[in-house]
């Protein structure tokens, strides 16, 4: 987290892991750096992305020194290093968006890729995440959305957890968004509500796992 934090985007490099998402980053315009695969792999399944990585260092081990150097058991068989992509600001993630997601403090990297994966399967245009948040491109978060936060506009929204509790829902407002926090609570209403569907431009906060949203974000909300 501290070298996201104070190495990117200049140095910072993510994980890549399995042919097909590999694939899908290549599509999106990452740019690799390095490539480790199973041995086997060489002549197959790792040839064509070596054709599309120009030139690039490639690294070959069998399974188990893989499992060894990488400290789990690589199923799929293939990793690659790639450039982090210069993330994109809020207003260019918000311009045109109708339905945006906000992630704060999710904890766990699979939730992260889930809820992206999710996310984009029901329409979302963009997602954004608070500094708390776990990394969205960190190795699970990837595997698990299956390279679709390669495919839907992702970016980060404000510089510390105070600033988006207090302002980052006025700040969406200003953007026009009215913003639904997902959370149990008296003046709650229904996902198919009337008015909550008719909004034209509507962020959809969601909170941690384990606390849900802070108590200052629900009442910053407009929903």
């Amino acid at each position: 987290a501290r070298l996201r934090k104070e190495y990117e985007y200049e140095h910072g490099i993510f994980i890549a892991e399995s042919q097909t998402v590999i694939e899908v980053a290549l599509d999106s315009g990452c740019k690799p750096i390095s490539l480790f695969t199973d041995r086997r792999y060489i002549n197959e399944r790792a040839s064509k992305i070596i054709e599309r990585c120009g030139d690039i260092t490639v690294y070959a081990a069998d399974k188990k020194l893989m499992s060894q150097l990488t400290g789990y058991e690589l199923t799929r068989g293939m990793l690659c290093a790639m450039q982090r992509p210069a993330p994109k600001s809020v207003e260019e993630l918000c311009d045109g968006a109708k339905r945006i997601a906000v992630l704060e403090n999710i904890a766990d990297v699979s939730n992260a890729g889930a809820i992206i994966r999710s996310a984009a399967a029901l329409g979302i245009d963009a997602v954004l995440t608070t500094p708390s948040c776990c990394d969205s491109l960190c190795s699970s978060a990837i595997r698990v959305s299956m390279g679709t936060v390669f495919l839907i506009p992702w970016g980060y929204i404000g510089e510390d957890e105070h600033w988006w509790q207090t302002k980052g829902p006025a700040y969406l407002n200003s953007l026009g968004f009215k913003t639904a926090a997902m959370a149990l609570d008296d003046n709650s209403v229904s996902v198919d509500d009337t008015a909550l569907k008719s909004e034209e431009k509507l962020a959809i906060i969601l909170g941690s796992e384990g606390y849900g949203l802070s108590r200052t974000t629900i009442e910053n909300c407009d929903y």
